[in-house]
């Protein structure tokens, strides 16, 4: 098998694994380097068995529109949003090679060194992508972020409303019900919530990457930042902003906001309302692996209150 026949047969590629007719090296958990005939290498990803465990939202959530244990909705999932993010020609993404119900190719990235350079065009090609726009909030087809269900029913908004009730609600309420967080959190976000719903700002739909945690950058030997791993939607632009500067932040991080700045100015205020934004990304995080994010959780609703409390 070599490329062009896989582009052609994708369908194909189980039957070559099972038969051992593709070199496959593991680079990870669940994660696998292919090699074809014509030394193409290309990355896999399949997903482990306790995925459809964690993906399982708590029953008093409101049903996402698809099936949480779904694997092959994962896989549709990452592969729209690879596609849509690419389509904009403003950074770099892989390419969905094959989008199999319980497997994803891609083209291979091979690892180098983060350079100020590549954060420079990074920063530039971000505010590219963000300025490439969306039709609506959300997006066309159901989503995933982390192993969690993403509601991606368009809204036409406003932002405040959207973001309340469909990022931060639905990952507090699977938090609660998990025990991940205790009474007095829960309360604290729910009183946050219902003040951003009255926070009708009002905002253009930018692309967004939608999980733009540090460990969604790639950086290439090719002297490139990748973005990988997404949660693509129409969204606000602060918030892939806003959770690049999460757990440590990434390589060069001034020089990246620095360049994004200067391709598109940021509105003022930007920086008082970072918290609000990581508080999804959070969120997701005691939601799927439990109660060690609670503080942080805690920390940015405190700050995000406080900034909608001078709102008012």
């Amino acid at each position: 098998m070599d490329m062009a026949y896989l582009r052609a047969h994708p369908q194909h590629l189980p039957t070559f694994l099972t038969h051992q007719r593709i070199r496959e090296t593991p680079v990870g958990r669940s994660v696998r380097r292919l090699t074809l005939d014509d030394g193409t290498s290309l990355f896999a990803k399949t997903l482990p068995a306790s995925f459809a465990a964690s993906s399982v939202a708590a029953p008093s959530v409101a049903a996402p529109s698809v099936a949480a244990s779904s694997v092959a909705a994962y896989f549709a999932a990452e592969a729209a949003g690879l596609d849509w993010l690419r389509s904009a020609d403003a950074v770099p993404i892989p390419e969905v090679i094959a989008a199999l119900p319980d497997l994803l190719v891609t083209t291979w990235i091979e690892s180098g060194t983060p350079t100020p350079k590549a954060a420079e065009d990074f920063g530039r090609g971000l505010a590219a992508l963000h300025r490439s726009g969306a039709d609506t909030l959300g997006a066309a087809w159901p989503g995933y972020i982390g192993p969690l269900p993403l509601d991606n029913t368009p809204s036409e908004g406003p932002w405040g409303t959207w973001f309340g009730n469909r990022r931060l609600l639905p990952y507090l309420r699977i938090s609660a019900d998990r025990g991940a967080l205790p009474a007095g959190d829960v309360t604290l976000i729910e009183q946050m919530i219902n003040t951003l719903v009255g926070y009708a700002q009002s905002t253009v739909p930018a692309r967004i990457h939608g999980d733009l945690w540090p460990g969604n950058l790639m950086w290439g030997a090719d002297g490139r930042c990748w973005l990988v791993d997404p949660a693509a939607q129409g969204g606000h632009r602060e918030t892939d902003l806003a959770t690049l500067a999460m757990f440590g932040g990434v390589p060069h991080q001034d020089r990246i906001l620095a360049a994004y700045r200067e391709a598109w100015p940021l509105d003022d205020g930007w920086a008082d309302r970072v918290a609000l934004h990581q508080l999804h990304l959070l969120l997701v995080h005691t939601a799927a692996f439990g109660a060690g994010y609670r503080d942080q959780v805690r920390a940015a609703a405190e700050k995000a209150g406080r900034f909608l409390a001078g709102l008012r």
